[in-house]
């Protein structure tokens, strides 16, 4: 028996997936989270995980690994005590910024403070132009003294950023090379290392943030890996990225801040994965968990990707999966505004004290006490009877905001539900309809603890007509961390015009990259097969200030031939695609090329297929659940893991499991395939 396992840890629950590679078993474990030392969870439940299932440690071959550690750093501004050398007129460029103004009405909110204070950022005595030429040399007294006041300061890292040093990136690398070998114990990261790209402030940026979680991630890989070498010594150990591969253990303690969004990136490639299986390369994503709900819109089974985006106020360079987030969660507080109107959220009551039912001392109304109420919940309570929920509890405090409406407590529940489904339809909105994407020719993937609960809700609002609920929705994020493969992304960045002279130069650049990613594939020991690389280019008119994401195909995996009309007309169509219209007359420049290399080191494993069954689905029970009346509807409960391929059922009904509840509406049908996914198709309300 061969395994793999993957492991992502939330702020609530720390979750488990693993596939026995021998007959395609899925085994799923979910266990509360240990913020103090995220590692404890992880190891304690790998344990228990394999006990309950007869698996063997030592035969383990693969452990991915999902973490919030990175993103709670930044959000707590928890991180490490950083310096910064930069070049000399510079020092003032984190504060600067672009100016801009993300909250233009709000006379009093600041930009958060710079996570170098002014005192620690040391100006050096270079200068590199645009172009890569050495304007003002950087001398050896001129790296020792950047290294004396570095030594003086005593910070826990260092990042070195100076000016355009992604065209040329020798005087980064003889101050780094300095401060390693002579202050060992500093971490030291330079731009040219993190992210050597076009525009200085978001590089800059992107620098610091590294640096800051550096010693938080150290700390938090170093525990984690010791352990997983006592407890699966077989085992490889791979974190996800933020842009939905993973690396080595070794590459993520150099570069932590490719992790700030890795739980909600392997939620996607999760989704992507289940949604191709299901024949639905089509899909919007809905992962509604206890504070917050992330949605995805994936095209043609294809994981969205964006290279530039804000965490925790801060701009962050590198690629990304595309996922647009909303305060809307289980533990969302309802409460009424200085209007008299009822709103939900954006603040949560997390895990602890947790909605009110919860019985941890939570004493205002959330999204999860509304479901109670309303019966979409069991009083048996969550995580297969072991979580218990104070239904008594859920409506003293749902009485207290009915009174305040003046409705009953039903209705303020229902009000609540409909208050959190608009708010996720509005980022779901965000995502599809102001791209230029229909919803209407997608298909809802709910996932998460609570996202299949208020799921139908969401696409009735969308005119989506099919919901698909995967095998365990609540442990996407794992399950995705299992299917992801191995990834490194490779930039060069430079201004070059798009015309027949310059095709040469980007041949050569393309060839560079090529080499790279072959270097990376031997180095990682990827499987020959398994091999792809992925080719964008992003290009713009000349004069414009954004570019666009441009993909080339790479048949056999191999550069294609380039002509400049080929690489023009695909610049006009990603254009019309965005904007509507393109300028066939216009200049046009590739200001960054990216290729991006992935692979497996094992080969995946085929999941076991459900029997085929002509019986009726196996009742276990009934429970009266308020649909869109405050009359109640009696409902029959079925247990998810009893469910067969083939089988048929009819709403209204619900569909208890171990990691979430399933709504399914009067008149609607749910159907099962031989991949355990449930397919929902609406009908009109029966109610």
């Amino acid at each position: 028996m061969v395994w793999t396992v993957g492991v992502d840890v939330g702020g609530t629950f720390t979750d488990f997936f693993a596939v026995d590679e021998s007959n395609g078993s899925v085994h799923v474990g979910k266990f509360p989270s240990t913020p103090g030392n995220p590692a404890d969870a992880v190891l304690n439940g790998l344990e228990v995980l394999a006990q309950g299932h007869g698996l063997n440690l030592n035969e383990l071959r693969h452990f991915s690994h999902g973490t919030t550690v990175a993103t709670n750093s930044l959000l707590q501004r928890r991180g490490g005590d950083v310096m910064l050398l930069t070049t000399a007129g510079f020092a003032d460029l984190l504060d600067i910024g672009r100016q801009t103004r993300p909250h233009m009405f709000d006379l009093f909110q600041d930009y958060p403070a710079a996570l170098v204070p002014r005192s620690r950022r040391v100006e050096v005595s270079e200068r590199i132009t645009d172009g890569g030429e050495v304007l003002i040399p950087l001398s050896q007294h001129e790296i020792e003294r950047a290294v004396d006041c570095v030594r003086a300061a005593n910070p826990q890292s260092c990042a070195v950023c100076f000016l355009f040093a992604f065209q040329n990136p020798e005087h980064e690398r003889a101050v780094t090379d300095e401060l390693r070998r002579a202050l060992p114990d500093i971490e030291v990261c330079a731009s040219s290392e993190v992210q050597p790209e076009f525009r200085e402030f978001e590089r800059f940026s992107t620098t610091v943030l590294n640096a800051y979680l550096q010693p938080v991630m150290a700390q938090y890989m170093t525990e984690l890996d010791n352990g997983l070498k006592r407890l699966v010594p077989n085992a490889s150990f791979g974190l996800n990225q933020s842009s939905g591969g993973l690396m080595s253990v070794a590459r993520a303690q150099r570069l932590p801040v490719r992790t700030a969004l890795s739980g909600p990136a392997a939620g996607v490639v999760g989704a992507a994965h289940v949604a191709a299986a299901a024949q639905r390369p089509n899909t919007i994503t809905l992962d509604m968990g206890g504070t917050s709900a992330d949605v995805a819109l994936i095209r043609r089974a294809r994981i969205p990707t964006v290279f530039s985006r804000e965490v925790g106020g801060f701009p962050i360079r590198m690629p990304m999966v595309d996922v647009e987030t909303v305060g809307a969660g289980g533990g969302s507080v309802a409460w009424v505004d200085r209007d008299g109107l009822l709103k939900v959220g954006p603040k949560s009551m997390g895990a602890n004290p947790g909605p009110a039912c919860y019985g941890l001392g939570g004493t205002q109304p959330t999204v999860t006490d509304a479901n109670l109420i309303l019966g979409r919940l069991s009083e048996d309570g969550l995580l297969a009877g072991t979580m218990n929920l104070d239904k008594a509890a859920a409506a003293s405090v749902f009485d207290s905001l009915a009174q305040s409406l003046d409705v009953s407590p039903l209705r303020a529940a229902q009000g609540v539900i409909d208050i959190v489904v608009a708010n996720m339809v509005r980022a779901i909105r965000t995502i599809s309809i102001e791209r230029g994407h229909d919803p209407r020719g997608y298909c809802l993937m709910p996932f998460g603890g609570a996202g299949p609960l208020h799921a139908r809700d969401v696409a009735r609002n969308l005119g989506i007509e099919e919901i698909l609920v995967p095998p365990a929705p609540g442990i996407i994020c794992a399950h995705g961390l299992v299917v992801s493969d191995l990834l490194e992304d490779f930039v060069d960045s430079g201004r070059i015009e798009v015309n027949a002279e310059n095709i040469t130069q980007i041949e050569q650049i393309l060839d560079s990259l090529s080499l790279q990613a072959r270097k990376w594939f031997e180095q990682e020991s990827i499987l020959d097969h398994t091999r792809a690389i992925r080719i964008r280019l992003d290009m713009r008119y000349v004069g414009q200030n954004f570019e666009l994401a441009v993909p080339l195909e790479t048949p056999g995996n191999q550069i294609p031939a380039l002509m400049a009309d080929d690489l023009q007309q695909r610049f006009f169509s990603t254009h019309e695609d965005n904007y509507g219209y393109f300028n066939p007359d216009d200049p046009i420049e590739i200001i960054n090329i990216r290729l991006t290399a992935s692979g497996r080191l094992a080969p995946l494993a085929d999941y076991r297929k459900l029997e085929v069954s002509e019986t009726a689905p196996v009742i276990t029970g009934e429970r009266e659940v308020v649909f869109r009346s405050d009359k109640p509807v009696t409902c029959p409960v079925f247990n998810r893991n009893d469910l067969s391929a083939g089988q048929i059922l009819t709403g209204p009904a619900v569909i208890d499991q171990l990691d979430a509840t399933t709504l399914l509406y009067p008149g609607d049908i749910g159907t099962v395939d031989e991949t355990a996914t449930l397919l929902i198709t609406l009908r009109e309300d029966l109610n």
